[in-house]
């Protein structure tokens, strides 16, 4: 039991949370709606909670995450508005996916470098960076948000599969979940029960949420390279003990760049996605996002230290801050209410988290 407990507090966590939140909403918040607006509030820090694991499995940490959100979504509104992008239809909203990713990419790529370069903490690199990217995104758009976007990158955000894409689609999440617990049954049931309730909920609804298949691939992308490439291995062994994985011939910064260039491209993905869901860019746009980050990976059982965590995990965490947000905006609760909540989650977590390591 303590195993198991262990191994799924998150996800009872999850659960007990959701139960609770569907009965103080009178049933509300497990609505087909609900739900399915649920999973498209997870998202966004579900892709970036991607990236944040892999930052932190390597004992680092990326405060600049959330003005990366910003600059990138910054730069997605003046190609659209100012470059006239937005007239031009898919292919307009291609241009800027391109442009988009590339700046998220490129600041992230300049973070890690100079955390791999320079071999100062990550926490005063990153800190640094947060607050020349959100000057930058205050420069580029003079202090004002950028709106409208054109129909075409609003879609990504606000389309909806049909009924039988979305059927056809949900299959192959289910051969997919099969396939990655078919060595261990034991930890499968929770992820079928959520997927059980979130196919209902969307089959019910409007379908599938386009916006929903950007964390899916984010998910799956980052968990096949932490599980079956090399890469992955160093990043764990970096986490446990990068002296020991350099004498290894673990190329410890090669792989410490590359874990933030892949962060900063999975937030310009995040400013995508955001911008394209509000209609609009604004430099002001992401703040304390890094925290929601942080929280979501820390709640799913990756350590603060490094080396222990998976993208399961951080999932769930960003799944459970979600229903945190999401039950307490359904009961009026002010928004500074769920930023004490977050903390007290965050301080617990780690506790938990150091508890266990001097238990072993």
């Amino acid at each position: 039991m303590k195993s198991f407990l262990k191994r799924n507090g998150a996800w009872i966590g999850f659960f007990l949370l959701a139960l609770i939140m569907t009965v103080l909403t009178d049933g509300q918040f497990a609505s087909s709606r609900n739900l399915t607006n649920l999973v498209k509030q997870t998202t966004i820090n579900g892709i970036l909670a991607s990236g944040m694991t892999m930052v932190i499995l390597t004992g680092g940490i990326d405060l600049s995450v959330g003005s990366t959100v910003a600059l990138a979504g910054i730069v997605a509104g003046i190609s659209q508005v100012h470059w006239g992008w937005a007239q031009m239809g898919a292919i307009g909203a291609a241009g800027t996916i391109l442009v988009t990713l590339g700046c998220g990419g490129l600041l992230g790529f300049v973070t890690g470098g100079l955390v791999a370069l320079l071999g100062i903490a990550p926490f005063v690199i990153t800190l640094g960076m947060m607050v020349i990217n959100r000057g930058l995104a205050m420069i580029l758009s003079q202090g004002g948000s950028i709106s409208p976007m054109g129909d075409s990158l609003v879609y990504l955000s606000g389309g909806y599969l049909s009924f039988g894409v979305t059927l056809a689609l949900l299959i192959l999440l289910f051969s997919l979940l099969g396939w990655t617990y078919r060595r261990n049954w034991s930890e499968s049931l929770f992820p079928f029960l959520t997927m059980i309730f979130l196919s209902v909920a969307f089959l019910s609804y409007r379908g599938f949420p386009l916006l929903a298949i950007f964390l899916i691939v984010s998910l799956a992308t980052i968990g096949f390279l932490l599980k079956y490439t090399p890469f992955g291995r160093s990043v764990y062994a970096i986490g446990s003990n990068d002296r020991a994985s350099f004498w290894a011939g673990v190329a410890v910064r090669k792989v410490r760049w590359w874990v933030y260039a892949l962060t900063g491209l999975l937030a310009g993905l995040s400013g995508l996605l955001l911008t394209a869901r509000l209609n609009g860019a604004d430099p002001n746009a992401g703040q304390l996002f890094e925290l929601d980050a942080i929280a979501a990976v820390v709640i799913g059982g990756t350590s603060l230290k490094g080396g222990v965590g998976t993208i399961t995990g951080s999932f769930v965490g960003a799944l459970l801050i979600a229903t945190l947000n999401n039950g307490m905006d359904l009961m009026g609760v002010p928004s500074f209410y769920q930023m004490v909540l977050k903390g007290v989650i965050i301080i617990a977590a780690v506790g938990l988290d150091k508890g266990q390591r001097q238990t072993l």
